[in-house]
């Protein structure tokens, strides 16, 4: 299911970044962020998985996606940091960037399908096993898709797996940080959600 949903969640993107038309690369997409910078940051979804495969762990460290997220956050979520590396990944994607996230996606889905389950990655936030790395992948892929649907006027739809895989990560991520409440009323149409609210 973590594979498929993986994949599913891929091909939308490459789908969704092969519709944005070129006058739309350099629009406001999200916070600081242009389409460009926010389909660099998301290509990273993809990319990373290949760059993390190559320098295995030597031990897993964290066994949860939602370990993953709270630990980044803890560490690695500095707003001017995080918006600088979307602009950089950006920029990378050069001159033709539909083109980059195709032959990623591609190539990273090939090496996916070589590696076994349990084979070990090293993320800046400690050792994973891949399959409980992906749903972080997943996760990206999904909500940034969204969000660069959103910039550009698009309509899309999300799979069913993938959408499942991320629901859940959201409520572990609402639980673990004491948002359980808020999210279940505004999900059952008692209440609006706090200004602001995010379980990240």
């Amino acid at each position: 299911m973590i594979r498929n949903a993986y994949a599913q969640a891929a091909t939308l993107f490459v789908e969704t970044v092969a519709r944005v038309q070129g006058h739309q690369w350099q629009q406001m997409a999200l916070g600081e962020w242009t389409v460009r910078d926010l389909v660099g940051h998301t290509n990273r979804a993809l990319s990373t998985v290949e760059m993390y495969l190559d320098k295995p762990a030597k031990s897993v460290e964290l066994t949860r996606p939602m370990d993953y997220f709270l630990r980044a956050k803890a560490s690695l979520a500095d707003p001017a940091a995080v918006a600088e590396r979307g602009r950089a990944a950006g920029k990378a994607l050069g001159d033709e960037p539909a083109a980059v996230v195709r032959i990623t996606a591609t190539r990273v889905l090939a090496r996916l399908a070589s590696e076994p389950d349990a084979a070990l990655v090293t993320t800046p936030v400690g050792g994973m096993r891949l399959i409980d790395y992906l749903p972080t992948r997943i996760f990206e892929l999904t909500v940034h898709t969204l969000d660069l649907a959103a910039a550009v006027s698009l309509e899309v739809t999300v799979s069913d797996t993938a959408a499942q895989l991320v629901f859940a990560l959201i409520g572990d991520l609402a639980l673990q940080t004491g948002k359980a409440a808020p999210l279940l009323l505004a999900t059952t149409g008692r209440a609006p959600l706090p200004a602001g609210f995010s379980v990240l």
